[in-house]
């Protein structure tokens, strides 16, 4: 299981991450508190991708016994990306309801609502694991 939600991680944070150039790029004019919040989470999102995949390359060189500290650990990262993603979320639905360049701009509210919903999803998924792990500990 740590490693199945540690590859889901890796790869929303990943294109979270993309998501913050994929905004700017597309939005001509977008005000500058966004253009600056956009370059902070991207710095953000890639700390966090970077620190999921050293917990990748922990887990697959210990592929028999997962010590429970590192399972814990884990465990702690998803639902701190899970907490990451959600606030991602609101700034995206911020930048979509109050910036005047997007709402001149009807390609990026469409790509902004797509956005919003592969971050959901990821969000989705790290709820429903993350349950069955303290469910089932």
């Amino acid at each position: 299981m740590p490693l199945r939600i540690l590859d889901e991680a890796e790869f929303w944070k990943h294109q979270e991450e993309e998501h913050t150039v994929v905004i700017r790029e597309l939005v001509s004019g977008l005000e500058g508190e966004y253009v600056d919040a956009l370059k902070e989470w991207e710095q953000a999102l890639s700390k966090t991708h970077q620190q999921v995949v050293r917990y990748i390359e922990s887990i697959v060189r210990s592929p028999y016994y997962i010590p429970d500290q590192l399972y814990n650990s884990v465990l702690k990262l998803v639902d701190f990306c899970l907490h990451q993603s959600l606030a991602f979320i609101k700034l995206c639905q911020q930048i979509k309801n109050n910036s005047e360049a997007v709402s001149n701009n009807p390609t990026a509210k469409v790509v902004l609502d797509h956005i919003i919903r592969e971050s959901e999803y990821f969000v989705g998924i790290a709820q429903v694991l993350l349950a069955n792990q303290q469910g089932g500990a």
